[in-house]
């Protein structure tokens, strides 16, 4: 009978294990070898081969959920006696990150600090959230309804098909309560089973590359250095030169660390010649404000976060889906639970509704921003983010510098690179004081050495313009 402190080894599919260094976590695992079973397939330390099991040790474990299982486990019960807990111990993630500290998590530092709501307003020039329109503010304030209501079905309809009108697409078009995040995960569990290309220019590619590598698969990265852009020839001739060939090309699309867009059209032909390799694309801090023809350049799936270039509240996630994408899912051993594309996509087409309960006032809010969208068209608000990015970059080249590759420059967020050494978490504090404005500092590596601009949503040159006014002002250039 196994018991509190006890270890035992798991038997994991031979696609979660490939290439995993498997470590568990806690604070006295060094050199712990257990003491009921054959010796642990685990090196604590040095060159490990990929394993077939995964250590756990029963501190609080929910026997009749096996965190390493698609659904319940028939290899473990719980004893008589042991009541249910959902929580599980220190050692819950066996599947930890390569070289992750037994001791990663430290001591808490933070405190609470008490939401007052005595706050003065700010005008948003961030990479996201962005501003919201006060109508779509106010269309959250309706009264609750059910999520399995007609009038649900009215709504996510309504918000579906004008979103899959407003991108010019015959795809599937899934809205889901979520972070965009979510179909980072998505997509690498709904079409991944081996193997994927990632090329990786910045912060948020080098994760979505992470992402993936987290959830078991084998990644190749297509490097470049920051404020690069991913060229065409150079996925081309990673499609050809490698052997067995790629389930998936997921890329970032504009990165937003850098101010990079990166030319998805041009790579998206690249790909379609390999008819076995589907092409995803992050577009979170992109799309509806940057027109991509999704249909014409053989994109299987592309997604983004409403905060961004939707100018909606954040909380909701939506992506596209290509009957490829679709179909590949379908024949996929296993997929995603929440962002399964046949559970979304099957669930929509019998009953109009999101399989799980979603966030309602959001949804309200999408579709009363979504009709703004409509009537404005996105031609046209790709044309005014056009004119946006073309006033911000002629100003950081008459005060500062670009850090983007020239002719791969976001249409929704500008790096300004700091050649005038000014201090930027100073300037971004003045700024927010003496003009209620708030835009952000670099990213990362970057952080003190460029800024950043968000123009993108409601946002218009105009209102820009005021922005980088008082930039000046508060730099004294």
């Amino acid at each position: 009978m196994l018991e509190a402190g006890d270890y035992f080894v798991h038997p994991l599919r031979e696609r979660d294990i490939r290439e995993l260094s498997l470590v568990p976590r806690g604070d006295d695992v060094d050199g712990a070898v257990p003491t009921n079973v054959e010796t642990p397939p685990l090196a604590l330390g040095g060159d490990v081969e990929p394993r077939a099991a995964a250590w756990q040790r029963l501190d609080v474990f929910d026997f009749d959920f096996c965190p390493l299982a698609d659904g319940h486990c028939a290899d473990h019960t719980r004893p008589e006696g042991r009541r249910p807990n959902n929580a599980v111990g220190r050692y819950q993630n066996a599947l930890a990150l390569p070289g992750r500290s037994p001791d990663y998590r430290g001591t808490p530092v933070t405190d609470k600090r008490e939401y007052t709501g005595d706050y003065q307003d700010k005008t948003l020039y961030l990479p996201g959230p962005t501003e919201v329109r006060e109508d779509v503010i106010d269309a959250m304030a309706e009264p609750m309804f059910g999520h399995r209501m007609d009038r649900m079905t009215d709504l996510y309809t309504t918000i579906v098909e004008d979103t899959r009108e407003f991108l010019d697409t015959d795809d599937d078009v899934i809205v889901l309560t979520a972070s965009g995040t979510e179909f980072w995960e998505a997509t690498t569990l709904n079409l991944v089973e081996d193997r994927l290309l990632v090329p990786t220019s910045g912060s948020f590619s080098e994760r979505q590359a992470n992402v993936a590598e987290r959830l078991g698969k084998d990644v190749d990265r297509l490097t470049y250095e920051w404020g690069q852009a991913v060229k065409p020839d150079d996925v081309r001739a990673q499609l050809e030169e490698t052997d067995g060939g790629y389930d998936v090309v997921a890329m970032v699309m504009n990165e937003t660390s850098t101010g990079v867009r990166n030319p998805v059209e041009e790579i998206g032909d690249v790909v379609a010649e390999y008819p076995d390799t589907l092409f995803v694309v992050d577009a979170i801090s992109c799309l509806g404000g940057d027109y991509v023809d999704i249909d014409a350049h053989g994109i299987d799936a592309i997604f983004t976060s409403t905060q961004k270039a939707f100018a909606m509240p954040p909380g909701l996630a939506v992506c596209t889906v290509s009957e490829d994408a679709y179909d590949r899912e379908v024949e996929s051993e296993s997929a995603s639970w929440y962002g399964g594309f046949q559970r979304c996509l099957d669930y929509y087409d019998r009953k109009g509704q999101t399989h799980s309960t979603p966030a309602i006032p959001l949804m309200l809010a999408y579709r009363t921003q979504m009709k703004h969208m409509l009537e404005e068209s996105h031609e046209q608000r790709d044309q005014r983010h056009r004119e946006m990015a073309e006033y911000t970059r002629e100003w950081a080249r008459e005060h500062f510098g670009l850090f983007a590759e020239e002719g791969y420059r976001s249409q929704t967020v500008t790096c300004v690179e700091n050649t005038q050494g000014i201090d930027v978490a100073e300037t971004i504090e003045a700024v927010s004081e003496e003009y209620d404005m708030v835009f952000s500092n670099g990213y990362g590596d970057i952080a003190e050495d460029t800024f950043r601009i968000g123009h993108m949503g409601e946002h218009t040159v105009e209102s820009v313009k005021e922005l980088t006014d008082a930039i000046e002002d508060a730099a004294g250039l």
